[in-house]
């Protein structure tokens, strides 16, 4: 058994093909795609596989994707786990959930669909943008947005890594606080494609639709604690797991707190494993604990070695 820290993907990582070879090689990973095509009622996995791009990449296509490449992964490798926690960037942290068995696959999903379609709906509503910050201190980004109040909301949404910070709201204030970081020395300041100004206020509307869908769905205490996104501590119960992740959505994502906080629940020799398609928890790892040792798996190749590696 390995003892690990589970880490979970969030938007952004979808790619036409993803899954594909998974559930080719993996039964216990066909039958959690399959179990999300029937919760859906649509043929995600289809998509996902075969495309188009343009469709996947829309919000409610994208984080069931990534959501069921995810727990294709864990199916096959869960046995061979002992998770200390576990941990998810944004929609991640429903993977991370599902991982611990606090929601079950069906019930994420449709969760993580009906997310989207809020956050879409919402953006329609108000209309906001995000932008990455490359190069600035956190606490220099949270001035920037805090000077910026005259345009709008803004704020510092993502938290990602040292030096990485993700700016949301309304688009004169997001824009005018990018140029301020310009100023202000950032490295690079790169507007995002996104459909919504996503972890800031103007989630609101999201926010209360998304906490009455999740009071319709049971929810366990989780078989090892999920660092939540909002807060950055451990949640342990049904209770916290519910609340955390309706706060997610107007909240920032402390993903450095999160990683920091993980580090402290867990001992020396304990890998920090990234599931599900990409390897950008991976990445920001590196940056913020720089001796976790980490892997990632994403494709049936991952998982064979690692497999392989365990024993």
């Amino acid at each position: 058994m390995v003892a690990a820290v589970l880490l979970c993907p969030g938007q952004g990582a979808q790619f036409v093909g993803m899954g594909k070879d998974l559930a080719t090689e993996f039964s216990q990973a066909r039958t959690v795609f399959d179990e999300i095509d029937e919760a859906l009622g649509v043929g995600l996995s289809r998509m996902m596989w075969q495309g188009p791009e343009d469709e996947l990449t829309l919000t409610h296509n994208a984080q069931p994707a990534i959501l069921a490449h995810t727990l294709a992964v864990h199916s096959v490798v869960k046995d061979v786990l002992q998770p200390a926690c576990g941990a998810g960037h944004s929609l991640g942290e429903y993977s991370a959930y599902a991982a611990a068995g606090s929601l079950g696959i069906a019930d994420a999903a449709r969760l993580v669909r009906k997310r989207g379609e809020l956050m879409l709906e919402a953006g329609k509503q108000r209309p906001g943008t995000m932008t990455a910050v490359v190069g600035l201190d956190v606490e220099q980004v949270r001035e920037i947005c805090s000077s910026s109040a005259d345009h709008g909301v803004a704020v510092a949404a993502n938290i990602n890594a040292p030096g990485q910070t993700v700016v949301s709201g309304d688009p004169a204030a997001v824009e005018a606080a990018g140029l301020a970081c310009t100023k202000a020395g950032a490295k690079r300041v790169m507007p995002l494609k996104v459909s919504g100004a996503f972890h800031s206020p103007l989630m609101e509307p999201a926010e209360v639709g998304l906490r009455a869908e999740l009071e319709q769905v049971e929810f366990a205490d989780p078989a090892f604690p999920i660092i939540a996104n909002a807060s950055a501590e451990p949640v342990r119960t049904s209770d916290q797991a519910r609340q955390m992740l309706g706060a997610q959505l107007t909240a920032p994502v402390r993903w450095v707190e999160s990683m920091s906080r993980a580090s402290s629940e867990v001992g020396a020799g304990v890998r920090f494993v990234e599931m599900g398609p990409g390897k950008v928890l991976c990445g920001l790892l590196r940056r913020i604990e720089r001796e976790a040792e980490s892997l990632s798996l994403s494709s049936a190749a991952d998982i064979h070695g690692f497999l392989e590696e365990v024993g």
